[in-house]
């Protein structure tokens, strides 16, 4: 999956988690969440090894993608 489709799947499983935010600030909402999340993913471990640079690319990518949404 590329990180603009993850970034929007993230989005979309977010904002069905929050009935009771007006609609104008789910989206905000479900950006910051899915922020939270990927950044959990890249602090997971900060001891980086070699195979695990392209992980660690990909969601550096989704974060950017996020911020673009």
């Amino acid at each position: 999956m590329k990180p603009k489709e993850k970034a929007l799947e993230l989005i979309e499983k977010l904002l069905l988690f929050q009935p009771l935010i007006p609609d104008y600030d789910r989206k905000g909402q479900a950006k910051q969440c899915a922020m939270i999340a990927v950044n959990e993913i890249i602090n997971d471990n900060p001891n980086i090894y070699d195979s695990d640079r392209l992980n660690h690319k990909y969601w550096k990518e989704v974060i950017k993608e996020v911020e673009l949404l």
